[in-house]
């Protein structure tokens, strides 16, 4: 997301105050929906986890967490967390979450090789194993979607020079079948034109690979299940959402979620991917034990949804971080500049 600059039409509709007032305004109205929609407790999160336990995310399988020493506890190891997937598992267990119900709260990462703009509220629910169904998953995604929604409606409701962009519904497809749809295109032109078609969309079934060999992007084995049949037996029960920006004539990611692995996916996806070690970690032991509710979770882009509903064109607009000298010089030059 490092590479938003804003194109020659864009046009300036808030002021640095004004921005940080809807940024407040989005944040407050958009979790409080979310809240409501999907039942959840706000919880405090954790900003590290102990190394060597498996509850820090790796996400692809390929991220190095930041790492450093505990003053404290001897030899032991600190990480910052990548995402909370599986802590917010490990705490519905311990707070004792009834299916229906779960929990969220504001996650602040450090993901060394992605953009520094990882501010997400993190979510997950305890469902029943009736519910590990694509039907149940694009219920959860209607809700989130009208929660965005609903929150699109607010801030052009209070900044009269704003207007609604999304559309009403948001449209689902299996990566395999987009795949079908633009066979010589890449991962991000496919996202690009499916999007651009349809305004909002969710795509099914990402981390397995599809049939020319690739999985259309990448996931860890051990939360979301890509591997268990779905909607017309094609494989997985997790994906994204992505809407389409005017702004910047692109899709933008706001939320990756899923329905998490069970025993049976865990063991399945951990032999795919060659990880049967981690089968010793204190996060699968206790998985595979049963100690562990079923859920459903993910997490929503908390600076990408100010982002496209205050009409940004560069997340450093919302996001106070660490950008390229010459990207912030650019920014100036254009009439944005970050904070």
């Amino acid at each position: 997301m490092s590479n938003l600059i804003k194109p020659e039409h864009y046009e300036q509709l808030l002021d640095t105050q004004q921005t940080e007032q809807g940024i407040k305004l989005i944040k407050d109205f958009f979790q409080q929906n979310l809240s409501t929609e999907l039942r959840l407790i706000r919880v405090t999160a954790p900003l590290f986890v102990l190394k060597g336990l498996g509850i820090n995310d790796d996400l692809n399988g390929v991220e190095r967490a930041v790492t450093f020493p505990i003053k404290d506890l001897g030899d032991a190891k600190a990480e910052v967390v990548h995402s909370l997937a599986k802590w917010k598992r490990l705490s519905l267990a311990e707070y004792k979450v009834e299916p229906g119900y779960g929990i969220y709260a504001d996650m602040n990462a450090i993901r060394a090789d992605e953009e520094l703009d990882n501010l997400q509220w993190d979510w997950e629910a305890v469902i029943t194993a009736e519910q590990r169904n694509i039907d149940f998953l694009k219920s959860i995604v209607r809700r989130i979607y009208a929660a965005i929604l609903r929150t699109e409606f607010l801030v052009c409701e209070r900044y009269a020079n704003i207007k609604p962009f999304l559309p009403r519904d948001i449209y689902f497809i299996h990566s395999e079948d987009l795949l079908q749809m633009y066979p010589d295109k890449s991962v991000k032109e496919r996202e690009d034109l499916i999007t651009k078609k349809y305004g909002a969309v969710f795509i099914i079934g990402i981390g397995g690979k599809l049939s020319n060999g690739e999985p259309h992007d990448g996931r860890a084995p051990d939360y979301d299940d890509w591997t268990t049949e779905g909607e017309d037996g094609k494989a997985g029960l997790n994906g994204d959402i992505l809407i389409w920006y005017p702004v910047l004539d692109r899709a933008v990611e706001l939320s990756s979620m899923g329905i998490r692995v069970d025993k049976e996916s865990l063991l399945r996806q951990l032999a795919i991917s060659g990880k049967e070690d981690r089968k010793e970690l204190y996060f699968h032991k206790k998985l595979l034990a049963g100690e562990l509710p079923l859920s459903v979770g993910g997490g929503i882009g908390q600076s990408r949804l100010c982002m496209v509903l205050l009409h940004k064109a560069h997340l450093g607009e919302i996001q106070s971080s660490i950008w390229p000298c010459d990207m912030m010089s650019e920014c100036r030059s254009l009439g944005m500049p970050l904070i």
